[in-house]
């Protein structure tokens, strides 16, 4: 049994404990670090969870094996070369960084001291990629031509203005940073590099973020994407392949997979819709499952998934998706 440290209490970190604690033989929440320990006292009382006073008591304590960070975006860098330099594995919550000069550097630390270092895209370990990553491999797809993405939410909403999320120096390019990583780091374990970004991002209701971007992206392999993200108006989250063989759709609830084949034969008419295949995939918990992928790394059973090179290109590109939105014009990716 692995034990871990959570580092940052709120909403998301309670959301990672409560996904394993109880429910996984491989990996347990023992002890816990949060800036504002009186509103997570009761929270670790129930889970079982040894506050500690600050960051480099985990770090010097040898009951605990890794650590995982739930904690504010601009931190995240610092925080992978203080728990290298200890010697700890780490789970990272997206994004890994906000910038490629702190992501190289973090994986590089990460590197020389040569832990574990996990970072959280957990649409990866769910089956429904898994289909599609197949399909598109075993070319039940066709040629590809273009992915179509969407991942929206109503958190900003409700989300207060002097919140860490809502402040934009935590969140550049605004919903991108909440949502939009996700389907950029989906278009590149499916299919590959990322050369050129087109962003638009502007607040519609929030007071000082970008709530609402929309992305074009040129891919190395010649097709072309589109996502659209934002965190003011319901939930939704879909990511559609489309190749010369059909359509492939992942889609909420509960990600399901939906293939609708092209229609065969020479068109008399107007085109009548294939029934679509589709494969339902329900009550699978995808944080349990990259957490405890993440222990099995750490044991040796196998390495974690996404690789360093995938960390980094995707910092990359959401480095040329912010400079974008900045500049209002296409930017190319940089080299990684």
């Amino acid at each position: 049994m692995i034990r871990a440290a959570i580092v940052g209490i709120g909403w998301w970190g309670r959301m990672l404990v409560n996904a394993v604690q109880g429910k996984s033989a491989a990996i347990r929440f023992t002890a816990g670090y949060t800036r504002t320990r009186a509103t997570a006292e009761d929270f670790c009382a129930e889970h079982g969870i040894a506050l500690a006073n600050d960051l480099d008591a985990l770090l010097a304590d040898p009951a605990v094996d890794a650590i995982v960070f739930a904690t504010p975006h601009s931190q995240h860098g610092p925080q992978v070369e203080r728990a290298a330099a200890a010697g700890k594995p780490v789970f990272m919550e997206k994004p890994f960084t906000l910038d490629l000069a702190s992501a190289e550097r973090a994986l590089d630390a990460a590197a020389r001291a040569g832990i574990v270092l996990a970072v959280a895209y957990p649409r990866r370990f769910h089956p429904s990629v898994a289909e599609l990553k197949g399909r598109i491999a075993d070319g039940r797809l066709g040629v590809l031509s273009h992915c179509q993405s969407e991942q929206t939410a109503p958190a900003g909403l409700s989300m207060r203005a002097d919140y860490w999320r809502s402040d934009p120096v935590e969140a550049p390019a605004g919903a991108m940073t909440a949502t939009g990583v996700h389907s950029v780091d989906l278009l590149i374990h499916l299919f590959g590099r990322i050369d050129e970004v087109y962003c638009l991002s502007h607040p519609r209701v929030m007071a000082r973020l970008e709530d609402t971007t929309a992305v074009l992206f040129g891919l190395a392999n010649g097709m072309s994407a589109t996502l659209y993200c934002s965190l003011v108006t319901a939930v939704s989250a879909r990511f559609a392949v489309f190749g010369t063989k059909g359509c492939a759709e992942l889609w909420t609830p509960e990600f399901q997979f939906r293939f609708s084949p092209t229609p065969e034969g020479p068109c008399t008419g107007r085109h009548a819709a294939a029934t679509p295949e589709i494969i339902e995939y329900k009550g699978f918990n995808t944080l349990l499952a990259e957490l405890e992928t993440f222990a099995a790394a750490i044991r040796g059973e196998q390495a974690y998934p996404i690789p360093p090179a995938d960390i980094l290109h995707g910092i990359a590109v959401f480095e040329a998706i912010v400079r974008s939105a900045e500049r209002h014009q296409p930017v190319t990716v940089a080299w990684t």
